[in-house]
Formats: C-alpha cells, structure tokens, sequence
C-alpha cells in the first residue's frame, strides 16, 4: 500500500512540476520576445525605454518598458516569481521521493562509484547547494564582464556533467545535472531578481531614485537563465533515452547536447530582435545529428553468431602445424542457443523484483514491461536486449550483480531467437 501512494504523489508531483515549468518558460519566454523586440518609443512618459506593438485575441496591444523606473508607480505590479518557486520545490519533491528515497536502485552505480546509499543522497544535496554557491561567487567576482562570465558559465557547466557522472549512475547524473541548473534559475529568481526589484519598488515608493544596479543584476541573471532553459529541459527528457546515459562518455554526450540546445535558445533570441541567425540553429541541429550518429551502434556482421569459447583441450592434441587444438566448448551453463525456459531464472534473479505483476521493489513494473512468465518475456524480448545487453543500464547500478555470463547468454538467447524469426 505504501508503494502504491508513493507512486501516486511521485506522479501527481510530476504532473504538478510540468504545468509549473511550462508556466514558468512561457512566461520567460514571452518576456525575453517583449525585451528584444522593443522599439524606441516616438514619445512617452519620463523613464519611457522602448514600446512594442502587437495583435493578438481580436485586439491590439501595447507593451512599454520603463528604465529604471516610471516617475510613479501603477496601483498594481505583477510579480513573476511563483511559477519559478513552484516549478523547482515541485521538482526537488519529485527527486526526493523517487532518487533519494531509493538511492541503491536509481543513485548508485557501484561500477562508477563505490557510495553507500547514504552517502549518494548526500552528495546529491551537496552537489545542487554547491553549483549555486559556485555559480554565485563567479557572478560576483567577474561582475559585468559578461563574454569572460559566459565562458566561466560554460565551464562550470561541463564540470557539472563530468562530475555527476563519475558519482552516480547515468541516468541520475543526467537528471541532477539538470536539477542543478534549474537550482540555479530558481535561485536568481529568489535571492537576486525578486529582492533587487522590491528594493526599486521600495525607493520609489520612498520617493527616492532606485539603485540602476539592482536592475542590471537581475536583467544578467535573467539572461541567464534563458540560456539554461533548454539545456535544462534536454536533460530532464534525456532520463528516458537510456543511449544516451548509458554511453561510456555521457558527460560529453550530455554536454554537447546542452551546448546545441544553448545554440538553439540563442537563435530564437535574435529572432526576436529581428535577426535570423539561421547558421545558428544549423549549427545546433548539425552538432545534435553528429551526437545522434556517434551514438548510434556499430553494425556487427556476426551480431547474431552466438559466441563460443575456444580452450586448449586437457589431452595436449595438436593441429598438424602443431599448434594444440583447440576444443569448441559451451560458454556457459545456460548453453550455445538458450531458449526462454533457459534465460528465465536469470530474469527472476536480477528482473522480476520490479517487472512483475506484483513488484516488491516499487508499485507497478516500469514501462508496464512484465517478465514474470516466458510468453511475457518472448513479449519484452527486444527491449530486455536492449537494456540488459546493449545499454547495460538494467539492473539500475546492476544492485542484484548481473554477471557477464549471464549478459552473454541474453545475447545469446535475442540472436538465437531472433534468427528462426
């Protein structure tokens, strides 16, 4: 019962996280169009920066800028702030009760990391805490020297991937890198943009001239975090593309997909303000397609020869070179050409505590990827290959100690099975 209202609010939580996000890019997205299409405006009121006209709903609209700030404040102000605080608390209680409520079976990788359970949720807090501290103090120090800041950015970011993914398991490293830029966005929403703007509010409400400085702050901040947006957004969604986790070097894969998502973002940017950079968005789909073929597999001509093991036979014979003879054994127990009825105890010791019709291990098997008879297997018979054999991501952080041999004799069985197909 526990289990099941676990899943429950993991999937209310992230149905919650979702529509906040999409709130919360909408909007940011709509604010970032409004900025770089402003015009100058012909005339206006004092503090008037730039106007933008639109059509829209049957009407016409007309948006203005006022920098820093108008002579007199509106009896009303929108503030945009809870769609970025509800997107990443609900995202934070979808990582805590799914990741760090089960670290062995989605944190811990132990080929990658010898960590406890403990110690992965740990130093999972510890990694979002600190990208935002580390982050912070660069702003801080480099100011408004923007293009060297941007660089530092860049690099912070491809540390990022390259330390997640030597502490956790591939799937996890990807999903908290992601986490730990979206802390960042919310946190300069939070502790830079929001209090900078109360601070105008309040001076103009002082009848005093607000700081220029808090508006810069947070119109750098705010850049920023539009650039992260669809990085952010590939590596949430790239949880459920298991190549690309599961590639021995998915902290480059990770990384050069955020670069072309940040190249992508940076094309509509100058859309926006009336330019078309279309070697720019070129460019981003050219370095995903790249991505796409370096991670495709390699066609194998012998991919569905069941392999054999050559050893030097006990009674010294020789070939007539002279050389020893070798002797064609089985690799294995489960035999050449396994059938089901052969790889299924290898299924019920490492898959059925999670792909069954009543799991022990969570509420509902994964994928609805049931292997808990030999029809239900023959079924599934692709995706286990692929998990198992090709990917090597299942077990998650192998907990149950899948062998090699045992890998082997998967392969065995999809090519065996495959060929009278």
């Amino acid at each position: 019962m526990l289990a099941f209202w676990t899943e429950a609010a993991a999937f209310l939580l992230r149905w919650l996280h979702v529509v906040a996000a999409i709130a919360w890019i909408g909007e940011s997205f709509y604010f970032v169009a409004l900025d770089r299409g402003l015009k100058p405006p012909k005339a206006g009121a004092q503090g008037l920066f730039g106007e933008s006209w639109s059509v829209h709903g049957g009407g016409f609209y007309l948006k203005q800028k006022f920098l820093p700030a108008p002579a007199e404040l509106p009896a009303e102000l929108h503030w945009s702030k809870w769609k970025s605080y509800t997107t990443w608390l609900s995202g934070f209680g979808l990582l805590a009760l799914t990741y760090l409520l089960s670290p062995e079976l989605y944190l811990v990788d132990r080929t990658i990391a010898d960590l406890s359970g403990n110690a992965a949720v740990v130093a999972a807090i510890v990694f979002l805490v600190l990208t935002w501290f580390l982050y912070d103090l660069m702003c801080k120090l480099v100011g408004f020297r923007d293009r060297l800041l941007g660089v530092l950015v860049g690099l912070l970011t491809l540390a990022l991937c390259y330390v997640a993914t030597q502490l956790f398991a591939g799937r996890a490293a990807f999903l908290l890198v992601g986490a730990a830029l979206a802390t960042i966005m919310s946190a300069n929403v939070f502790f830079v943009i929001i209090p900078g703007q109360k601070r105008m509010v309040a001076a103009l409400a002082a009848g005093e001239a607000p700081n220029p400085l808090d508006g810069s702050r947070g119109k750098q901040r705010s850049v920023h975090n539009t650039y992260f947006t669809l990085p952010v957004v590939f590596a949430m969604l790239s949880t459920h593309y298991g190549t690309a986790y599961a590639h021995a070097y998915n902290w480059i894969v990770l990384a050069v997909a955020m670069a072309s998502a940040a190249m992508i973002r940076q094309f509509f940017v100058l859309w926006h303000s009336g330019e078309r950079a279309w070697r720019l968005l070129a460019a981003g789909a050219l370095v995903l397609l790249g991505l796409l073929f370096w991670l495709a597999p390699s066609p194998r001509s012998d991919a569905a020869t069941p392999p054999v093991e050559a050893l030097s036979p006990a009674n010294g014979a020789q070939m007539p070179n002279g050389s020893p003879s070798p002797t064609i054994v089985l690799p294995d127990a489960f035999g050449a050409t396994p059938d089901t009825a052969a790889i299924q105890p290898i299924i019920a010791k490492h898959c059925i505590a999670c792909h069954s019709a009543h799991p022990t291990l969570m509420a509902s098997a994964p994928k609805g990827a049931l292997l808990d008879t030999p029809e239900r297997i023959d079924l599934q018979a692709a995706l286990v290959h692929k998990q198992v054999v090709e990917l090597k991501i299942m077990p998650p952080g192998n907990m149950t100690q899948m062998t090699d041999a045992e890998r082997a004799a998967i392969a065995r069985w999809f090519a065996a099975r495959s060929s009278r197909m």
